[in-house]
């Protein structure tokens, strides 16, 4: 009985000293994640010149509207108006016509758009804008990823016993010797020199143009986009005129009520100058000129005083020439 009882005390004794093993989960727990939060869409519309193209489609012409006025007020050539119109020389034009100017103006970029995260941290991708080359869509094609991943299974490794046969079987013949071949003569190089004068000049990109004055004088009158489409140039009679960048002469002649003898010069599908007033014009309608080149001589032709009236035209619409003309 006693020895019964010493068993138990020492069963007892051996179990409190040695406690159940702990239970471990072996379950992995994904841990939570912070809800993302929602990423504004960066939206980026690339119109081009800068800013988007206030023309109209169209003119309806009304009293005292000439092709060479519409031309001007649109910053347009007037025969590239008529060409697109079927109006042949000499331009006549009446009231009530429709004018079309749609295929004049500026196409905006297609839109780009980022992807972005909603908050509960799906990925949104938009649909891709193709670009617009002129009337067609240019869809690039991508190769479509293989869906299942190729699995290598020839050829497969074997071990065969060691034998001078399999020895003489796994040695690889001894590489080939290269064969020296003897360089080509080189010919001697053309040593004349590449004509790099351009056969005409090259107007500047929409906004990358540098301004120059067009002549020397103090300026007797300022812009105002009410009373005075460009500034007023003093002088004397006879005074060059010079272009005050490249570009192509689209009018030269006396049309404009207002102008007097007139020349207007198209740099590129955003700018034109405008230079009235003249005495004498140099230049001829279609020539291309070069900044600095004489286009006319100073006079006062539709005017009280000898001066130069000259415009700078953004898509038509005048501005400031002198902001212009100072930041060179």
């Amino acid at each position: 009985m006693r020895f019964t009882a010493i068993l138990l005390i020492l069963f007892l004794t051996a179990c409190e000293t040695n406690p159940p093993a702990p239970v471990i989960e072996r379950a992995p727990q994904t841990p939570k994640e912070k809800p993302t939060e929602a990423k504004a869409t960066d939206t980026k519309i690339a119109t081009a010149n800068g800013g988007k193209d206030w023309r109209p489609d169209s003119h309806i012409v009304k009293k005292g509207d000439t092709l060479f006025g519409i031309g001007l007020e649109y910053g347009l050539d007037y025969k590239e108006i008529a060409t697109a119109n079927h109006i042949e020389p000499p331009y006549p034009i009446k009231i009530g016509q429709k004018i079309d100017l749609s295929s004049f103006k500026t196409k905006p970029a297609a839109v780009i758009e980022e992807a972005s995260t909603t908050e509960d941290g799906v990925v949104i991708t938009p649909m891709k804008t193709e670009p617009v080359i002129g009337d067609k869509t240019v869809v690039e094609t991508k190769a479509a990823p293989s869906a299942v991943t190729p699995v290598l299974t020839e050829p497969k490794a074997v071990r065969e016993p060691y034998s001078l046969e399999a020895l003489n079987r796994a040695t690889p013949p001894p590489a080939a010797k290269p064969v020296e071949t003897k360089p080509a003569e080189a010919k001697p190089a053309d040593t004349k020199p590449a004509d790099t004068k351009p056969d005409i000049a090259s107007p500047a990109d929409d906004e990358s143009i540098t301004w120059a004055w067009p002549t020397q004088g103090k300026v007797v009158a300022g812009f105002n986009e009410a009373s005075n489409k460009g500034i007023d140039i003093g002088g004397a009679t006879g005074q060059a005129i010079l272009a005050a960048s490249s570009g192509k002469v689209i009018y030269t002649g006396s049309d404009l009520r207002g102008y007097g003898k007139l020349v207007i010069v198209k740099h590129n599908k955003t700018y034109l100058s405008v230079y009235a007033h003249n005495s004498k014009i140099v230049a001829k309608e279609g020539q291309i000129v070069t900044a600095g080149q004489k286009i006319a001589e100073m006079g006062n032709t539709d005017s009280s005083t000898v001066k130069l009236h000259f415009e700078i035209r953004r898509l038509g619409k005048s501005v400031d020439p002198a902001k212009y003309l100072n930041q060179n």
